[in-house]
Parts: structure tokens; C-alpha cells; sequence
């Protein structure tokens, strides 16, 4: 079966249908990660848009469950190069192939990905629409051209939990998988499959973490760091979180467009000096309108896990994980506000902290899945400045 992904500018590219029959539209973005397209498929922060893989590889690993960061997929269509029918890995579940049909993800595989990665840099980001059904050219293109964008959408009401609820309360799904080594280490379980996963320390402080999208490894990082973890919807406000009384508050990842969270900024503005405060991604940039900031949109994201970050306070260079669309402004921060980071590809913020209180954020993702883990340490991080608002405790 043909497949057609058409541009609102015109472009058109035609290739081979796999995963799920129909047509969707959506803002069409690329990731340069070079494997993880499981994590970047269940990621919900592309909730709304369409991925093209920039690695012309893809599904030669297969898929499994343990891999997600939400429960399915979370983007609207599929985008790649050469698709593998045939998985090998001792891990792999089920073929792509399969995942996506079972999941209703419609893709298209055979597009020259390089010249829609050079064609999206260039022309900046924009709608697309993505079908397996007998339609023309220009229909597909006014497809593309009245469907929904990314600015001025609150899509964070699509993924966020409808209730509260308290992340493995019994440390069932936050261990570290390790790779299997001899008989194994004190605190190592093995299951069935063969996967390893080590040692989960006790939790010696409680967070609450807004879930605007969030991915599960960044609940796991939390845990694994001695910090329980409450999940809460993204409309809860500031009184129930500190009626709560957490030791700190997390920012988490998302979909959407930062400025039209209104009732968030809110909420975050008037915890501000109240708790420890730490966001990631989206929370990063909702951070930044707490503070007096305000955010615009780049001109074709950062998605991907090649990404040069400089920490302006120690002059450390980090290779980091990044999947966004938007960027805090810097003019536009108070004086109390201080950038801690910054990309080196393009000098976009990617670091807050507040001179006055005890509250950070970073644009990227320190839980990399996928990517590297420079950047793991922000964690550590947090955890250390609960601990000394609690004095030393």
C-alpha cells in the first residue's frame, strides 16, 4: 500500500505504508537520535505531531514494553527511511510494523529523510498530513494547511492523568535495568525474559510532580534518587499541592504550546519560595513564565540526542537529550533570574535557577530515553537541595 506525507508549503513525498491505515495531521518535526525510536514514539511531548527519524534505519530492535515512557504511542504519524520487518534482539516483543497497526499509528517508510530534514531546516517548522488513503496531491496539502499546529495549543490537557496517584508504591517498576553480569550483585533481581535490574535505595523525601506529558523515566530517576513521588494532574493548584506538604516539586515534560498554559503559570508562580522546585523541558519553559519570563517559538526545534549544552558556571560542556519546539526568551527574564545554560548550536536557553529561591529548570532531559546520561546528575541535584531546605535531613 502507498503512502503520501504532503507539506502545507507543497512539498510532497510519496513512500510505502506501514502501521495503521488513515490519514492524520499535525506539526511535522525530525529527531537525529541514531536509536530509541520506541521512546521517542511513546514520548508524550509529541502528542499532536508527526516524527521523521533522520537515522535511515528503523525497527531493526523491535519494540517492548519495559521501553515505553506511556502507555502506546504518542504521536500522530510515522515518518522513516527503510523500515525493519525482521527484529532481532533478545528483548523485542513484537515488529514496529505491528506495534503501530495494534496501536492505530499510521507511518510511511521509502522517504528520502535527509532532503525533509534539510527542506524542514530551511523553510522552519510546519503542518503536514499523513495518509494511506486514495487521495490527490493538493488535497493532502489542504489537508496539511487546515490542520491543527503546535502554537497556541494546550495539548497538555490530552495527556495528563485525569487523578492524582502515588508512583510505584512498591518499587516494582523503579529499578535500574542493568546489563547481566556473573551471578549478579547484592539487591539485583532477574525476570523471566532475562532483563537485570539493580539496586533501588529507600526514599527519604516526598516530591510532588505535575505531570504535563511526563515520561516514566524521569519517575524512575526520581526514585532511584530516595525521592517518593506523587503524580498530579496538571490543573491541580498550589494550595492542593502544599496541603500536600512535599518536600519538593517537579516540573515535568509536555506537549503544546508554554504560553497557553495560563492556570499553570499560575499555579507554579504562587509556589515559588514556598518548596524545591525543578523542571524539565516543557517545565522548564512554564518555570520561565513563573518567573516573569515569556517563551517563542525556534525555528525548527531541538529533537534529538546530539545536542551541545554549556554550563555557563563551570564551563562544562554536556552532549544532551532534547525534544522541543520552543525556548525561554532570555531578554525577557527579571533580574533574579539567572541563565545557568545554554545550547551551543544556536546560545538558546537551557538552564534557570532563581538567585533567591531554591527552584531550577533545564530545557533538556536528563533522563535521556533515549540518549546520553551527561546530563543524569541534575537529579542528584535535586535531591541534594531537598535535603538541605530540610537541613541536612
Amino acid at each position: 500500500m502507498t503512502a503520501l506525507l504532503a507539506l502545507e508549503d507543497g512539498r510532497v513525498f510519496r513512500g510505502d505504508a506501514f502501521g495503521a491505515t488513515g490519514t492524520v495531521t499535525g506539526e511535522i518535526c525530525f529527531n537525529t537520535s541514531l536509536s530509541g525510536y520506541q521512546e521517542v514514539l511513546t514520548d508524550p511531548s509529541y502528542f499532536g505531531q508527526i516524527v521523521a527519524m533522520t537515522n535511515p534505519h528503523i525497527g531493526n530492535y523491535g519494540v517492548n514494553v519495559l521501553d515505553e515512557e506511556a502507555h502506546g504511542p504518542q504521536v500522530r504519524g510515522f515518518v522513516i527511511e527503510e523500515l525493519s520487518e525482521l527484529p532481532s534482539n533478545w528483548r523485542s516483543e513484537e515488529s514496529l510494523d505491528s506495534y503501530l497497526r495494534r496501536n492505530g499509528v499510521p507511518g510511511i517508510q521509502g522517504v528520502d529523510t535527509r532532503a525533509l530534514t534539510k527542506h524542514l531546516r530551511q523553510a522552519g517548522a510546519m503542518k503536514a498530513c499523513l495518509t494511506t488513503d486514495q487521495m490527490s496531491e493538493a488535497d493532502a496539502v489542504q489537508r496539511a494547511v487546515k490542520g491543527d499546529g503546535v502554537v497556541g495549543m494546550d495539548f497538555v490537557r490530552e495527556v495528563t492523568p485525569k487523578q492524582a496517584y502515588d508512583w510505584d508504591p512498591a518499587d516494582a517498576e523503579s529499578r535500574p535495568w542493568k546489563l547481566a553480569s556473573g551471578a549478579g550483585g547484592v539487591g539485583e533481581l532477574r525476570d523471566p525474559v532475562g532483563n537485570v535490574f539493580g539496586f533501588l535505595p529507600p526514599a527519604r523525601h516526598r516530591v510532588v510532580a505535575y505531570d504535563f506529558g511526563m515520561k516514566r523515566n524521569i519517575l524512575r530517576d526520581l526514585r532511584q534518587r530516595g525521592l517518593s513521588v506523587r503524580v498530579v494532574p496538571a490543573d491541580t493548584s498550589a494550595e492542593d499541592v502544599l496541603a500536600m506538604d512535599p518536600d519538593g516539586i517537579f516540573l515535568s515534560n509536555g506537549p503544546g504550546d508554554p504560553a497557553a498554559l495560563d492556570y499553570i503559570h499560575k499555579s507554579v508562580r504562587a509556589l515559588l519560595g514556598k518548596k524545591p522546585i525543578f523542571g524539565i523541558c516543557l517545565g522548564h519553559q512554564i518555570l520561565g513564565y513563573a518567573l516573569g519570563g515569556k517563551t517563542f517559538k525556534l525555528k525548527f526545534g531541538h529533537r534529538g540526542g546530539n545536542q551541545p549544552v554549556k554550563d555557563l558556571r563551570s564551563g562544562k560542556v554536556s552532549i544532551t537529550s532534547q525534544n522541543h519546539g520552543f525556548a525561554v526568551d532570555a531578554d525577557s527574564l527579571p533580574s533574579d533570574a539567572e541563565v545557568t545554560h545554554v545550547n551551543l548550536n544556536d546560545g538558546t536557553v537551557e538552564g534557570l535557577r532563581s538567585k533567591s529561591m531554591p527552584v531550577f529548570s533545564v530545557q533538556y532531559h536528563p533522563e535521556a530515553a533515549p540518549g546520553p546520561h551527561d546530563a543524569a546528575y541534575f537529579f542528584d541535584q535535586f535531591a541534594d537541595l531537598i535535603a538541605e531546605s530540610k537541613g541536612g535531613r
